[in-house]
């Protein structure tokens, strides 16, 4: 067996793909700069810690089940108010999840609360490397109700407490029973001070009597997400309504 071969068999042994993949064309390139043993190795780690980092990434975002195309490239910061520009370039920086703080946004349907938080949760998982989840409100209750019908409430809390940051999408639709309003207030108060949420809602607080029913909870409930949190109002015209109007401009002006 040959001694490349063998050094094939080890590094797969070891785990170590990226190596792999460069240890031909670098010892290649080593031989014809001259590089040392140590310069040699140095530059193989780096390839493996490089490989390693963009796998650990792309596990993250498949994990995260993020939206397809709600990305902050297709993000149009221009049609944001100018005040949630300014506090979005600010939690882009991922030091909001170091503090374990909320982020909530407001806004009538159609102006870009979902795009907004998924590109910012995107990003958190792409510059900072954090454990992201997005789920729709609705999703999140039903998946409480049965893990609770089957004594596996806590454990299903545990398993959501791993990701550093939830994405909540439209609180406001939960409006059904007390046991739903129950089992998400459960999930709040487990995640109060020590985990991010990231919350879209069609709602104002003064609203959310409609989510929880019983006015002690609902300001209970308001008061966890509020004491650190970071508030995004989005107002201006619907980006849905808009687009729709664009279209059909431009299908007259063809006509």
């Amino acid at each position: 067996m040959s001694a490349n071969t063998n050094a094939q068999m080890m590094l797969r042994a070891l785990g170590l793909p990226s190596m792999l993949a460069q240890y031909e064309p670098l010892a290649t390139q080593a031989e014809q700069q001259s590089w040392s043993f140590v310069q040699y190795l140095q530059q193989l780690c780096e390839v493996e810690l490089a490989g390693r980092h963009t796998r650990r990434i792309q596990r993250l975002l498949t994990a995260a089940h993020l939206p397809e195309g709600k990305t902050l490239a297709t993000l149009d910061e221009r049609q944001l108010p100018l005040k949630v520009r300014r506090q979005l370039a600010t939690l882009l920086e991922g030091d909001f999840v170091k503090r374990a703080e909320n982020v909530l946004a407001f806004g009538l349907p159609g102006r870009g609360k979902t795009h907004l938080m998924c590109a910012l949760a995107r990003e958190l998982i792409l510059r900072h490397g954090y454990r992201v989840s997005f789920l729709s409100t609705f999703a999140l209750v039903q998946q409480l109700l049965i893990a609770k019908r089957d004594l596996r409430l806590e454990t299903l809390l545990r398993q959501l407490d791993r990701c550093d940051v939830i994405v909540l999408d439209d609180i406001g639709y939960v409006q059904q029973s007390r046991e739903e309003m129950e089992v998400l207030f459960t999930f709040l108060a487990e995640r109060y001070e020590r985990r991010s949420l990231l919350i879209t809602s069609n709602l104002v607080f003064s609203e959310w009597d409609k989510i929880f029913k019983d006015p002690m909870t609902t300001a209970a409930a308001i008061d966890r997400l509020v004491h650190h949190a970071i508030i995004l109002e989005l107002s201006g015209e619907s980006y849905r309504a808009k687009h729709a109007r664009e279209r059909k401009e431009t299908t007259k002006d063809k006509s």
